[in-house]
């Protein structure tokens, strides 16, 4: 097994090493997944099972909710601003495009949640803002469910209030009042509203997802990786046994072959018979 420490193998077995270790921390980020995806369900389903709470107690205007905080359900009164209604753009649905309408809700101590009041069908174009259905008049209670903010680019406001993903830090620098953080998925509206959007659609997928058998097979991989290195080292070894044997077979037959080709040395004996010599006659 000398063949091991060539250079070849130690490179062999480093990038074995490499690849198995590798193969183990993407299994494990598969199974952390898997435990996040678990807690996620977790909340989720506890939260939407959990009866309305008034708005100050989950959301404020100094600090965003949490995690723990999404799909609760708050109840919010105020008065509509529909001079600020936001146009979340490019919200496509099973029925086809459209848009998302977002109007702050005004609370009497004078700050105000974003509802995301539901969507509508456009053609989606984005060149023009669409005409949009009037909000009610007067006081309303609005019940409806906790998001977080979106992050990113897609946050951008344009000029026409309009933008691809809700971020209350965001519209806080172009309303005239202070935003609750986070924004309210509309569930219910009293008085009803002369025209109704199409309610937001609630997380139904609950399952753990593949990570729990991308994790598996990750770790099959580096578990692979280690067996088809071992496997190879025995192949080889079973190889240069086998040349050693057939070198040492052919020594002995090429030894024999010379022994049989020498000439053999065996003693020679004159033997006269019947030798007439001159002056045996007569």
């Amino acid at each position: 097994m000398r063949f091991l420490l060539s250079r070849r193998w130690v490179l062999f077995a480093l990038v074995v090493v490499l690849l198995a270790w590798l193969a183990v921390q993407l299994g494990q980020w598969q199974f952390h997944r898997l435990d996040e995806r678990q807690q996620s369900n977790r909340i989720v389903a506890t939260n939407l099972d959990r009866p309305p709470a008034p708005v100050d107690e989950v959301l404020s205007t100094r600090q965003a909710p949490g995690e723990q905080d999404e799909w609760r359900r708050v109840t919010v009164h105020g008065t509509w601003d529909d001079q600020h209604t936001i146009v979340l753009k490019y919200q496509t649905r099973d029925k086809g495009a459209g848009v998302d309408v977002v109007t702050p809700l005004v609370t009497d101590d004078g700050a105000a949640v974003l509802v995301d009041r539901g969507w509508m069908a456009t053609n989606n174009s984005g060149a023009s803002r669409p005409e949009l259905p009037e909000v009610t008049p007067g006081q309303v209670t609005v019940t409806g469910w906790v998001r977080r903010d979106a992050t990113g680019s897609a946050t951008k406001v344009s000029d026409d209030l309009s933008t691809r993903a809700v971020s209350s830090s965001t519209l806080a620098d172009v309303l005239p009042y202070p935003l609750y953080r986070g924004f309210v998925d509309l569930a219910e509206e009293s008085p009803e509203p002369a025209t109704e959007l199409e309610p937001t659609e609630l997380p139904d997928d609950t399952s753990n997802g593949p990570h729990f058998f991308y994790g598996l097979q990750w770790w099959f991989f580096g578990a692979l990786a280690i067996f088809g290195f071992f496997y190879l080292a025995w192949d080889e070894a079973k190889q240069r046994r086998g040349q050693r044997r057939g070198q040492r077979r052919e020594k002995r037959q090429g030894r024999r072959r010379g022994r049989e080709s020498q000439p053999s040395e065996r003693p020679q004996h004159a033997t006269v018979h019947g030798q007439h010599h001159p002056g045996d006659e007569g």
